[in-house]
């Protein structure tokens, strides 16, 4: 009787979310001044929001792994963030018309382009102009 019980939780918590906010009074001598933060976790990997931010800072996900040590097909949309340790210049969401998340993330810089495209959190082609196409 446990067993059916914890399945049903488990099916139940599946994909949940939790997003916290709080905020404090900081006193000190230059006086009374207010912080706030806020944390989002997830039990499934976090993706990119269409302002290029990941949409759970902790994702809970069992099949979460270490970071990458480089970028290559694979890796998922949050990866790639963390990776290039910058917000990236446009991000586009969509869908493939077979119920699959497409995106594209732009890293725009004055001497290079880059165009990563993702597949159901999944990067799927690399586009770099003048170099060949890199494809999983």
């Amino acid at each position: 009787m446990k067993i059916p019980v914890a399945l049903a939780l488990a099916a139940a918590l599946a994909g949940c979310s939790v997003d916290m906010g709080g905020f404090s009074f900081v006193s000190n001598e230059r006086g009374t001044r207010t912080s706030s933060a806020t944390a989002r976790v997830s039990t499934q990997e976090a993706m990119l929001t269409p302002e290029g931010e990941c949409s759970a800072d902790v994702s809970l996900d069992p099949a979460t792994r270490p970071l990458p040590k480089e970028i290559a097909v694979g890796i998922t949309e949050c990866e790639l963030v963390r990776l290039k340790a910058k917000r990236p210049t446009d991000v586009l969401i969509g869908d493939n018309g077979k119920g699959q998340r497409e995106v594209q993330v732009l890293y725009s810089e004055p001497a290079n382009r880059e165009i990563y495209m993702f597949t159901d959190n999944r990067l799927s082609r690399i586009v770099k102009p003048g170099q060949p196409e890199q494809q999983g």
